[in-house]
């Protein structure tokens, strides 16, 4: 069996607007604002025009609204 270890190896990822497209395997992503890693199978919140993913809504929230 052929299995692959992601762990704690961040992922690159194309941000879209229904989903995201793996570029770089990995099993989390770093929040733009806090830096705080979020596993890809938690990651809810993210910005397509700046491609950048929140750990958070509250976090989104604020990212938008500061720009």
């Amino acid at each position: 069996m052929l299995m692959s270890s992601n762990t704690a190896r961040p992922a690159r990822l194309h941000y879209m607007a229904n989903g995201f497209r793996v570029l770089a395997p990995g099993d989390h992503v770093a929040c733009a604002v806090t830096g705080e890693a979020i596993p890809l199978d938690a990651l809810r919140y993210w910005s397509v025009a700046r491609q950048e993913a929140y750990a958070s809504a509250d976090i989104a929230t604020r990212a938008m609204l500061a720009a």
